[in-house]
């Protein structure tokens, strides 16, 4: 048998080998390497990203610093405008003590406050180098707590000062009132001995020894502005007693006078008087005011009779002359005019019965205030009227019609707020909404009616 050579090599088998390596070549040259080369390729990229990382830590790193820097250099700066904030309010705060202090006058006060200031504006000072110079607080935050504390003291510091001026202010009124108390007082005493002075030389002593030959206008209009002082005086009687019956005093008004834009809420007493005026003032024209049962002489001796009854009432009080001659034509005036004037309602409310409306039925006069009152209103009217009636031609009585246009020749307006502007008195267009007290004519002269002129509310 024959024995085989290891090395021999057929030709198939060294074929197959080249085929092998060529493979193992092209392998090799399109990137297969063996294991050797593949650890050493992996070291390599781990490096590389272990120096990337690197990098970037150190960048980031530097980020937080700057963020860091940017953030202290903020509430460094947020430190320095609270600490300007808090100085200016503790400047304001002793701005307001120097201003508290001065009245009254107190020099520890202004000491003080001036102390303050000067304080505060050696901060700004320092404020501002250390804005100059970049030199900040070292701890913004509690420079800041400490800025804003310092800020809401000098508020409240300020707060209190004001409250301290409020105070003496109050107080300063305070005695302002009772000052001006004192003084209504004493004006109303005063006032009250001049009544009584002149009560007892008699309510139209400036008329005595008045001749009817001397007669003229001026003494009219003496009487006149006599008699509408009396007719006001009793309105407010009626208006105070309207408000503690709980009257609706809008409604009575609107009764009286409808349609009407009042400037103020005082002037609806003004409907009042008109109504007051109208019915005290009815059938003045007439020689005998339509009393009945009265008889008059003739027309050549009724200007002597009218001053007599004239000359006779002036000097005295009504109620004494009541009193006195209880069945006078005067005393039957005030009596028609009192059941005309004064409804039963009205005295009902007032005074919870009709006892003085019962009295002056009968013939007699009531002692009561409210009575003696409407007596004084009613002998004024009288007075004023025997006076018209003596002079020659006699003086003629006249009122304005609702809705007329404002003369100032005829009429004089009880609400002068509406000629305080042109624009306004154009715009709204006023007119005469009622008479309050009429006018008269004495010859050639012309009293002027009183008016209230208003915008009138369409119907």
């Amino acid at each position: 048998m024959e024995s085989v050579n290891p090395l021999a090599v057929t030709p198939s088998k060294s074929k197959l080998a080249r085929t092998f390596a060529k493979v193992l070549h092209i392998r090799g040259l399109v990137g297969v390497t063996p294991v050797d080369g593949l650890k050493n390729v992996q070291s390599d990229a781990c490096v590389k990203d272990e120096r990337n990382m690197g990098k970037n830590m150190v960048n980031r790193h530097r980020s937080f610093d700057k963020d860091d820097k940017e953030l202290q250099e903020r509430m460094a700066t947020e430190a320095v405008l609270a600490k300007l904030f808090a100085s200016i309010s503790s400047i304001k705060a002793a701005y307001a003590q120097l201003q508290h202090a001065q009245s009254p006058y107190d020099a520890d006060g202004i000491q003080a406050a001036d102390r303050l200031v000067v304080s505060e504006l050696k901060s700004l000072s320092e404020i501002k180098q250390c804005c100059l110079k970049k030199q900040f607080d070292p701890s913004p935050k509690k420079a800041m707590l400490a800025a804003e504390l310092k800020e809401q003291k000098s508020v409240i510091k300020t707060y209190e000062i004001m409250e301290k001026k409020l105070e003496s202010q109050v107080q300063l009124k305070d005695s302002e009132i009772i000052f001006l108390r004192e003084k209504l007082e004493e004006a109303r005493r005063h006032n009250k001995s001049l009544e009584k002075i002149l009560n007892q030389s008699g309510p139209l002593s400036v008329l005595d020894n008045l001749h009817i030959s001397g007669l003229s206008p001026s003494h009219f209009i003496t009487v006149l502005r006599h008699t509408i002082r009396s007719i006001r005086s009793f309105v407010r009687l009626i208006v105070e007693e309207m408000r503690s019956a709980g009257w609706n005093i809008n409604a009575a008004v609107n009764a009286i006078e409808q349609n009407v834009v009042y400037w103020k809420e005082d002037h609806k007493c003004f409907a009042i008087e008109s109504f007051v005026c109208s019915e005290m003032f009815d059938s003045f024209h007439i020689p005998n005011f339509s009393l009945p049962n009265e008889s008059l002489p003739d027309k050549n001796k009724r200007q002597q009779l009218f001053f007599a009854r004239f000359n006779e009432l002036k000097s005295m009080k009504a109620n004494e002359f009541l009193a006195e001659k209880p069945r006078s034509t005067f005393a039957k005036f005030c009596r028609v005019k009192y059941l005309r004037l004064v409804h039963p309602k009205m005295e009902s409310s007032f005074f919870g019965n009709m006892n003085q409306r019962n009295l002056v039925n009968a013939g007699a006069f009531p002692d009561t205030p409210f009575f003696t009152s409407f007596a004084e209103m009613a002998m004024r009217v009288w007075l004023l009227h025997c006076l018209a009636f003596s002079f020659e031609p006699q003086a003629s009585i006249f009122q304005v019609k609702k809705g007329c246009r404002f003369s100032d020749v005829y009429m004089e307006s009880v609400n002068d707020e509406m000629f305080l502007s042109s624009d306004q008195t154009r715009e709204s267009n006023p007119q005469v909404a009622f008479t309050v007290v009429p006018g008269f004519m004495i010859g050639k002269t012309i009293i002027q009616c009183q008016i209230y002129l208003s915008s009138l509310k369409p119907r």
